[in-house]
């Protein structure tokens, strides 16, 4: 397992951070959908009004993955997180690195008294499903992915 340095992000990581999020895209089949600008990322994560937090790992002084997450609320279970991304670039894959960003964003959750962390995966992805199912994670069918672009 590789060790990284696990931390939150700050402003100066979100060039890193969005080709990160451009390499996810790529391995999703989807390099165009990521159409998000850098001034409105920034601003998301480290405006005046965040809505995002996000965690970095850091391998030889290099982002190598991201975890980032905002909160989410549940009428029926309250404050919850909601995990966006958890990425590690390919080439550090398997080394551990996403199970130490991963436990990092449930710590936070728990700390913080949240009700738990959802979030989604591709049913395709079954590395990735694998991985959510050592946490013994609940997989839930029957729900709808909706959404309206503007």
């Amino acid at each position: 397992m590789t060790k990284a340095i696990i931390r939150p992000a700050v402003e100066a990581d979100g060039v890193r951070m969005l080709e990160l999020i451009r390499e996810l895209a790529i391995v999703e089949k989807a390099p165009d959908e990521v159409t998000v600008s850098m001034e409105e990322f920034l601003d998301a994560g480290f405006g005046k009004n965040p809505i995002w937090g996000a965690f970095v790992a850091e391998v030889d002084e290099k982002i190598v993955g991201i975890s980032l997450y905002y909160i989410r609320y549940s009428t029926w279970k309250g404050r919850r997180l909601y995990l966006e991304d958890l990425i590690v670039t390919e080439s550090m894959r398997g080394s551990g690195i996403g199970k130490q960003l991963f436990e990092e964003t449930l710590n936070l959750g728990k700390s913080q008294g949240y009700h738990g962390m959802v979030w989604q995966v591709l049913d395709w992805n079954e590395p990735a499903i694998q991985f959510y199912k050592k946490y013994k994670a609940d997989f839930d069918s029957s729900w709808i992915n909706v959404s309206i672009t503007y």
